[in-house]
């Protein structure tokens, strides 16, 4: 079934402007798609001037696909023309060659050009880029040098070659410290009742809610007083570093006795007045470090005695 048929010159403008609807995405498929409208309205502007009033849309899109390729074809053979004289740019004279080589008469261009029946045809309408937002612009764009062709890509904009470094200065003020070691005990204490509130059992200030502002229930103990007899941790770590102290003063006494009996024999007056055994006694060292508190004091082993 042929499509609707179009009575007017007008109307083949319209007909031709419809056949690229769809809409395209990149760049490239946009501008293709506006040189294809173009050429469709050129065509039907033509087919309005040769005395036609309808015309299928295949035939339509055939001719157009016809000029596209002459329009190609001339742009190859003038590109060519121009590389083999060596020179980048074709000319006027590239384009003339070229159609004479195609076998069409360049002496009626002007008559065909001044003709009275020629239709005008409305340029397209020009899209403006899209304007980068001043937030995202930072500096100046870099221009190509002498030695880049200006249709190469621009330069990126000049924030991607900043530098931003990925890590912070660690904060060495004594105020925000102090204030956020602080806030850390506040939230590590504020947890820890949390837990406990939460895997413990809990008592509440009211008797209707019980989930509001929960209390860590008390635990009574058979002997209140305990904890205060026995030592806390902090006592038994002092007690325990007082003992290797005095072993180490009691080992380097003993090492000193041994020095002196070897190295001075004469002094038997002094070596009389300790006992037998040579070594002084630790209660007597240990006299200056003696704890009042005899709930505080170590333990001492008692002295077994042998049957005989």
């Amino acid at each position: 079934m042929a499509d609707p048929t179009v009575t007017s010159g007008g109307s083949l403008n319209s007909g031709g402007r419809g056949g690229g609807s769809k809409a395209a995405s990149s760049p490239a498929e946009n501008y293709h798609l506006a040189r294809r409208r173009t050429l469709q309205v050129v065509v039907s502007a033509l087919l309005t001037e040769s005395g036609f009033e309808s015309a299928e849309k295949a035939a339509v899109e055939t001719l157009t696909e016809m000029m596209q390729s002459y329009i190609n074809e001339i742009g190859r053979c003038a590109k060519a023309y121009c590389e083999h004289t060596a020179r980048s740019i074709p000319t006027l004279s590239d384009t003339v060659v070229t159609l004479i080589e195609m076998g069409f008469n360049v002496d009626t261009l002007p008559v065909y050009a001044k003709r009275s029946q020629r239709m005008v045809i409305t340029a397209p309408p020009v899209t403006n880029p899209p304007v980068t937002p001043k937030a995202l612009s930072a500096g100046q764009k870099r221009t190509h040098p002498a030695h880049i062709p200006s249709h190469f890509p621009e330069f990126p904009d000049p924030h991607t070659y900043i530098k931003t470094p990925t890590f912070r200065e660690p904060v060495s003020d004594y105020q925000v410290v102090r204030e956020k070691a602080a806030t850390q005990r506040r939230d590590v204490e504020r947890a820890l009742t949390r837990f406990m509130a939460k895997t413990g059992e809990t008592q509440s200030l009211f008797k209707d809610d019980i989930t509001a502002f929960p209390l860590i229930a008390a635990q009574p103990s058979a002997i209140p007083y305990l904890s205060a007899l026995l030592p806390s941790e902090l006592e038994l770590q002092s007690l325990e570093e007082t003992d290797s102290s005095e072993q180490d003063d009691q080992t380097d006494s003993e090492n000193t006795t041994g020095n002196l009996m070897t190295d001075d024999p004469g002094a038997d007056k002094e070596n009389s007045m300790l006992p037998p055994s040579g070594v002084v006694p630790s209660a007597k060292v240990s006299e200056d470090n003696m704890i009042d508190n005899p709930y505080l004091r170590p333990v001492k082993k008692p002295k077994v005695r042998r049957k005989k």
